[in-house]
């Protein structure tokens, strides 16, 4: 459910500006989404477990926040981020 090392640090590359950047807005909604994804697969193979489901729902909450204040502040990184990931369809 968690992400390794390797992968953390290849979205860090793809997403930062160098290889230690890991509190930008850019670099954070990647992480997010990462985990996100993860969870999701989890949740739909165990659907019983409530207590991964609020982790969940705890991580898109939180990742929604991140994009609202990216797309306050830097709309250009909103559309690149949201187009690379793939999360908005609007």
């Amino acid at each position: 459910m968690s992400l390794t090392n390797e992968q953390i640090q290849e979205i860090v590359k793809q997403f930062g500006k160098d290889e230690k950047d890991t509190g930008s807005s850019e670099v954070q909604v990647a992480l997010l989404t990462a985990r996100i994804r993860s969870l999701t697969e989890h949740a739909k193979a165990n659907k019983k477990d409530n207590h991964s489901r609020r982790g969940l729902v705890m991580l898109v909450s939180q990742r929604k926040k991140l994009l609202k204040y990216l797309r306050r502040t830097r709309p250009e990184s909103y559309l690149n981020v949201t187009q690379e990931l793939a999360i908005r369809r609007n």
